[in-house]
């Protein structure tokens, strides 16, 4: 049995928060910014230069109360309906602290379906100030042997004053390249909102 050593020489160059290297650097790729908009799809940029792509969420504010935010691929940069398989779980409580769940909730899983997968557990606000926020991962999307992995990781405000942490988790049951994204409420439009896409080097 072999014995790996680490010293500090592990992590190098750390210079400031953000900027370590050896160990992955982000590169920024794209800013979409939703204004009043139907949908907001990434076409573009997603191809084999990076093994993994971040979608990183800012205050995504939908139009309409009570509704989901949502996304699905591509694999001819036009029709967003990959197969794909998910599981998703979370935990809530409300302001009045008197209400706290952790759950699983398989209405928000998929199988082997071509629909929208939620990136949140339960419904948005549309509040002035409510909004949802997140990160997506997306692995090796030009990868044409495996099926193509994702995790997300978002928060929302809740139309009924909670706070959800969500995990969502799954793949593209498809061998062909992801090359695009699409982001939408499960109703009405996405009111504003920006998402970055960078890629991990």
């Amino acid at each position: 049995m072999s014995i790996i050593k680490l010293n500090n020489r592990a992590v190098k160059d750390a210079t400031a928060v953000g900027s370590i290297t050896g160990l992955g650097n982000l590169v920024f790729i794209s800013r979409s910014t939703a204004s009043s908009s139907a949908s907001v799809s990434i076409t573009s940029g997603i191809n084999s230069t990076y093994k993994e792509y971040i979608f990183m969420f800012n205050n995504i504010h939908p139009a309409t109360d009570d509704v989901f935010f949502t996304f699905n691929g591509t694999s001819d940069g036009s029709n967003f309906n990959v197969t794909k398989t998910t599981t998703t779980f979370g935990a809530y409580q409300n302001e009045a602290g008197n209400s706290t769940n952790l759950f699983y909730d398989t209405g928000d899983d998929l199988a082997q379906s071509t629909s929208y997968q939620n990136l949140v557990v339960d419904s948005v606000g549309n509040g002035n100030d409510e909004s949802t926020s997140g990160i997506l991962h997306l692995f090796d999307p030009s990868n044409t042997t495996f099926v193509k992995h994702f995790i997300a990781r978002t928060n929302i405000y809740h139309d009924g004053d909670h706070t959800f942490d969500n995990y969502i988790a799954g793949y593209f049951n498809d061998t062909s390249a992801i090359t695009g994204l699409d982001f939408k409420m499960s109703s009405g439009n996405t009111d504003s909102g920006t998402i970055d896409m960078y890629g991990v080097l």
